[in-house]
């Protein structure tokens, strides 16, 4: 389907210091012009020229293989001719109209449609949204609506965005310290979280813990919380860790959620769009949502957003939710392709063989690393939690040094994690296997460089 594309396949290439002279003169006025609150430009101290496929180019000619991929917004690459195609025959015809149809919507509602899980297929309607934070708010605003119920139940490491009310639903403190709005309606309880549970539980029972306790909070009166009107649960946790949560969490939780008619969101931010080797993650666990959130790489590096729910939630009034740009024409043309690639290409295939041999080559390297204390994920949604000690003190220091060892031998790693200590793989799903080895191998090396310098 993708003819004469693909990543540079030499990389790295690193033909300067780092930042090189070019990248150091517009970080200079970057640092004057915007704001000091960035944070990516805190760890990968570079400018960039442009991507392909899954590498990128600075502003200096260095070259550097990308498992980073804008926080897993570029699914299918840098460039990707499917998408860009796209998005420069929708150009041609008009680049923004709020709400009235037009044939890029028309068909991006009939694509996404076709993949939803089951149970949501023809059985569902759209909301469209910007940000994946808007999204998630959105949906929560429609639980409320629906349960005429104030309280969402959200979890420990969750991750919904930071913008407007939904900050409150994000679990880390930083965020809502500086929040303009006070949370009165989110309670988090902790996601089942093997390797770091605050409770002591033989392992197989944490998710039936976890169930019973929100079922405890549902049901009793008494349990300090007011009625419920919603949970809001990612599959896999993001920015929490990368988490995997046991096969049985997802299902009980719906139990818990048809026993008291409360609505489950469900959020496919960062899960979803191929992501974990399904187009949905939901699907891995057989779960139909209520409410599910997408964004990120369904548009292509456009920001689009939607959010889908069942047909008989459709009784919300007009204007519900406003949004000048809401369903942008390039975004949908976008993502129609995306879409229609990941059901046609065979992509999903290989993206979950090549997940099981990545989290195989990240475990090998545990056997004879102490600082590696769990690797866990699904498909190309891969954690590698980093430890400081055998008492699985969590290595945030560690996992920042080795942040910075990778980016300084051409490797784009991000860091995620309650502490900041989980090494997170979301290349994009198509990445060259010449670059899956050479990124393993600057991996490897680097780890055992920081290991040594302990």
């Amino acid at each position: 389907m993708i003819k004469n594309w693909s990543s540079i396949l030499e990389a790295p290439i690193l033909r300067t210091e780092l930042p090189g002279p070019k990248s150091r003169e517009l970080i200079e006025i970057q640092d004057k012009l915007e704001t000091a609150s960035r944070s990516y430009t805190k760890f990968f101290r570079i400018a960039l020229d442009k991507g392909i496929g899954s590498t990128v180019v600075d502003v200096d000619g260095n070259v550097f293989i990308d498992w980073f991929g804008g926080v897993s917004v570029m699914n299918l690459g840098h460039g990707n001719p499917v998408v860009i195609e796209a998005i420069k025959k929708q150009l041609d015809k008009m680049s923004h109209i709020t709400e009235i149809p037009t044939e890029a919507r028309i068909e991006f509602l009939k694509t996404l449609n076709s993949t939803l899980p089951n149970g949501m297929r023809n059985r569902s309607k759209v909301l469209f949204t910007v940000t994946g934070g808007d999204a998630c708010e959105a949906a929560v605003s429609l639980a409320k609506y629906q349960s005429k119920k104030n309280t969402i139940i959200s979890f420990s490491g969750s991750y919904h965005g930071v913008a407007g009310g939904i900050v409150n639903a994000t679990a880390n403190n930083h965020y809502r310290q500086y929040a303009g709005f006070e949370n009165s309606s989110f309670f988090h309880v902790p996601y089942p979280y093997s390797y770091r549970f605050p409770w002591k539980v033989p392992k197989d029972d944490i998710s039936k813990s976890v169930v019973e306790y929100v079922e405890y909070l549902i049901r009793d009166n008494y349990s300090g919380i007011s009625p419920v009107g919603g949970i809001l649960v990612e599959p896999i946790q993001g920015e929490g860790g990368y988490i995997v949560p046991p096969d049985d969490f997802l299902p009980m939780l719906r139990e818990v959620s048809d026993k008291f008619s409360i609505p489950l969101i469900i959020d496919e931010v960062q899960s979803g769009v191929g992501r974990t080797g399904k187009i949905w993650a939901i699907d891995h666990y057989g779960v139909k949502p209520d409410i599910m959130c997408i964004s990120k790489s369904i548009g292509g590096g456009i920001p689009v957003s939607a959010v889908v729910y069942r047909e008989d939630y459709d009784n919300i009034p007009q204007a519900f939710h406003l949004g000048t740009y809401r369903g942008n024409p390039l975004g949908l043309a976008a993502g129609s392709a995306v879409l229609n690639y990941l059901k046609e290409s065979g992509i999903l295939d290989r993206v979950k063989n090549k997940g099981e041999y990545l989290k195989k080559r990240f475990g090998d390297m545990e056997n004879g690393n102490e600082m590696i204390g769990e690797v866990r994920g699904k498909g190309f949604m891969i954690g590698i939690e980093l430890d400081s000690d055998k008492n699985k003190t969590p290595g945030t220091a560690e996992a920042s040094a080795l942040r910075d060892k990778m980016f300084r031998k051409g490797l784009l790693m991000h860091t995620c994690g309650h502490y900041s200590n989980v090494m997170r793989f979301m290349a994009p799903l198509n990445i060259e296997d010449q670059l899956i080895e050479r990124g393993i191998e600057i991996f490897e090396d680097s780890i055992r460089n920081v290991r040594d310098k302990k």
